[in-house]
C-alpha cells in the first residue's frame, strides 16, 4: 500500500511515517502546495494531513482532494478545537487526531479507515502455494522465500490487492513510478517481464495475465484465503 504524509514539522512527519511503515510505503512533503500536487498526481491508499501548513492549508487541500477522488484522509493537527474537527469532518475527513498522539493509535486508526474503504485490506494473502505477507513485504512459494526488488514487490502487491480487476499500464506506472517520473512508460513492460519470469520459475505465472493493449491483471482460478 502507498500513503502520503503532508506535515510541515519534520519530527512529526517522520513519526507518522514510522507509524504507517508496517502497513505500506510513504511519500511525504512539508508544504501544502506540494502536498496537493502529489495527492492529485498519484494514487494513494491513505493521506494524512495537517491543517496548519505553509502555502496551502489542510482544509483547502482536503476540499480539492474530494473534488477528484475518495481517497481516505486522516487529519492530524495541533488544533484540538471541536469546531475545527467538525469543519474537517464535514469537508470530507475520515478521522481526526490531535497532536501529540501515540504511534500505535495512529496505526490502528489507519487500519480501521482502510478496512472501511478496502475489502482487500489484510496483512497477508494466501492462495494455493503462494503467500504474500504485506507487513514484511515477503513472497513465499511452497514455503520458500522468493526475493523481489522493491518495485517488483510493489507491482505484485498492487495487482494482488486489485485481483481480478484489469489495471491499465498507465495506472500501474503512475502508482509505482509516479505521475511526474522521468522514466518512460515502457519500463512497466520490462518489470512485468521480470515478475513473470520469477513466477514462472516456480510454476505460478498463470495468475499474472496480460490483457493486450489494455494492461495487466492478477487472475485467480481457485478460492483464495485472506488472513487478517
Amino acid at each position: 500500500m502507498k500513503f502520503l504524509v503532508i506535515e510541515d514539522n519534520a519530527t512529526v512527519n517522520r513519526t507518522i511515517r514510522d507509524s504507517l511503515s508496517k502497513l505500506g510505503d510513504c511519500d511525504h512533503t512539508y508544504d501544502g502546495a506540494q502536498g496537493l500536487y502529489l495527492a492529485q498526481s498519484n494514487t494513494y491508499d491513505l493521506v494524512t494531513l495537517e491543517i496548519l501548513l505553509p502555502k496551502k492549508n489542510g482544509i483547502e487541500i482536503l476540499q480539492e482532494i474530494r473534488k477528484k477522488n475518495n481517497c481516505p484522509v486522516i487529519m492530524i493537527s495541533a488544533i484540538g478545537a471541536v469546531e475545527k474537527k467538525i469543519e474537517a469532518l464535514r469537508a470530507g475527513a475520515d478521522d481526526y487526531m490531535v497532536k501529540p498522539f501515540e504511534k500505535e493509535e495512529l496505526a490502528a486508526r489507519a487500519e480501521a479507515v482502510l478496512r472501511r474503504y478496502n475489502n482487500n485490506f489484510h496483512t497477508k494473502y494466501v492462495h494455493g502455494n503462494i503467500e504474500l505477507d504485506f507487513a514484511v513485504k515477503m513472497l513465499k512459494i511452497d514455503g520458500e522465500y522468493i526475493p523481489l526488488s522493491g518495485k517488483l514487490y510493489e507491482i505484485l502487491e498492487y495487482l494482488v490487492r486489485s485481483r481480478n480487476i484489469i489495471i491499465p499500464k498507465e495506472q500501474l506506472f503512475n502508482r509505482i513510478w509516479g505521475f511526474d517520473s522521468e522514466t518512460v512508460l515502457t519500463v512497466v513492460e520490462v518489470y512485468m517481464s521480470k515478475l513473470r519470469k520469477t513466477l514462472s520459475a516456480h510454476g505460478c505465472s498463470e495468475y499474472l495475465r496480460t490483457i493486450k493493449n489494455v494492461g495487466y491483471m492478477w487472475r485467480e482460478n481457485a478460492e483464495e484465503i485472506l488472513e487478517k
